[in-house]
């Protein structure tokens, strides 16, 4: 989240929300952006998507990061 800030993005965390819901709502360039962080460090079988991520990001265009360079690419930077 500091780095997208640092780089001039808008970040609204939805992680509190739960139920599948991403964690992050992210505006840059009058563009929305919605991303689920993964914990990079951990082996990518550990870095799957729920089954109630799953059902969203089937409904909604969901960017999957699990790192700063991945979050930063997927704004567009």
């Amino acid at each position: 989240v500091r780095a997208l800030r640092k780089s001039g993005v808008e970040v609204l965390s939805l992680a509190a929300i739960g139920q599948g819901c991403p964690d992050l709502l992210c505006y840059r360039a009058d563009k929305l952006f919605i991303l689920e962080v993964k914990d990079g460090l951990k082996f990518r079988s550990q870095q799957k998507l729920t089954p109630h991520q799953t059902k969203f990001a089937k409904r909604w265009p969901v960017q999957v990061v699990n790192s700063i360079e991945s979050a930063l690419e997927a704004v567009g930077l």
